[in-house]
């Protein structure tokens, strides 16, 4: 059993994020022996029947609390985000001759961008850049190709702290999106997409598997054996996501996510409830303060993942991370490309563990201005 005071549960880090308290606990006594099993998860063989109704229960409990239809395909592959940044283009991009539309809101998206173009014509129909990436594109600002092969755009930027409160695109235009760090946080229209992928070490579990949805209508136009088998969505679909030897560990644990999303929160709907909830004990204490804390992202497209603020000086930041940490919060120190503070709430962060937060950031500010 985990501790009372499990340092776990004031983990408000980018990534690794923090994972529920009752998985953590069925993690723990996995390790030693996974109970249906009898032995160690990490020595489980990725071949046996006991991994393979692993995978099948998982991609059904995605299609669930997804609410997915038949005509989609759930894969766990490796590589991260990163991999899928090249992965599409590599299928949907190569040799086209019309441009697909990419959004640059951020620092994530503007990598994806990066290795797209090394793949085929792409045109980047906004970019937040000139704004340092503090919001979001409006619709009138928004002018999509018709002939684009694909449109691509990261639902939630973590390093700035931007979300999409809503779909954008053409319906007959295939979307992709990067939806690493709002995965499974809350209901949508997912059926409005033709590839999502999200890598797990946000909401879902460690690093080392990367949920892919993708819809049989694009994946009807991926061409076939021109790409190395671990880089083929046919392929990898005909394998059942085990064409190589997979990551035992991770997909078990996301497996357990699932399971608890679905058990114990009762699902997408009541997540989001939560998050919401979260996120606006949080951004009202920013607001409340703004003379102190200092909110970057506009208000309209605030994520409910990652809250991003600056103090008015570097120094005033260093401080409070100081504090932050000898008071037992981990994970608060910015991105590395644009510092300050960043408090990531993901699923498994608990709402005390926020309400925490809000109590050592009012005190540090009354004891700064005293």
């Amino acid at each position: 059993m985990l501790p009372p005071n499990d340092p776990n549960r004031h983990n408000f880090s980018g990534g690794p994020g923090a994972l529920p308290r009752s998985v953590l606990e069925q993690l723990q006594e996995a390790i030693g022996a996974v109970p249906e099993v009898g032995l160690s998860i990490l020595g489980v063989s990725h071949r046996s029947d006991w991994f393979a109704a692993v995978v099948s229960e998982l991609e059904a409990n995605i299609r669930q609390l997804l609410g997915l239809p038949e005509n989609y395909h759930v894969l766990f592959l490796q590589g991260g985000a990163t991999q899928q940044f090249s992965m599409a283009p590599m299928t949907w991009l190569r040799g086209k001759k019309e441009a697909a539309d990419y959004l640059q809101t951020g620092y994530w998206s503007s990598k994806a961008i990066t290795e797209a173009a090394r793949e085929g014509p792409l045109r980047v129909l906004w970019h937040g850049e000139a704004g340092g990436f503090r919001r979001l594109p409006q619709d009138e600002e928004l002018e999509f190709n018709p002939a684009a092969p694909y449109l691509h755009y990261v639902s939630n930027e973590t390093v700035e702290g931007l979300q999409f409160h809503r779909i954008i695109g053409r319906d007959d235009i295939p979307r992709i999106c990067d939806m690493s760090s709002d995965f499974l946080s809350a209901t949508g229209p997912f059926d409005k997409f033709s590839l999502i992928y999200a890598h797990a070490q946000k909401n879902l579990g460690p690093a080392g598997v990367t949920v892919v949805i993708i819809k049989d209508q694009l994946l009807q136009d991926a061409p076939r054996d021109r790409l190395p088998a671990f880089l083929d969505y046919h392929q990898q679909i005909a394998a059942h996501s085990i064409l190589n030897t997979p990551p035992v560990f991770a997909i078990y644990t996301v497996l357990l996510v699932t399971r608890w999303l679905r058990d114990e929160i009762g699902g997408l709907a009541a997540m989001a409830e939560i998050n919401a909830a979260k996120a606006a004990a949080l951004y009202r204490l920013l607001d409340d303060h703004d003379d102190f804390y200092i909110p970057r992202a506009a208000k309209a497209d605030r994520s409910t993942m990652n809250v991003v603020f600056n103090l008015q000086s570097r120094q005033r930041e260093q401080a409070f991370l100081a504090a932050a940490e000898a008071a037992g919060f981990s994970g608060l120190g910015g991105h590395r490309s644009i510092g300050g503070i960043r408090a990531s709430l993901y699923n498994g962060l608990e709402r005390a563990a926020v309400d925490n937060l809000i109590d050592f950031m009012a005190d540090f500010r009354r004891r700064s201005l005293a």
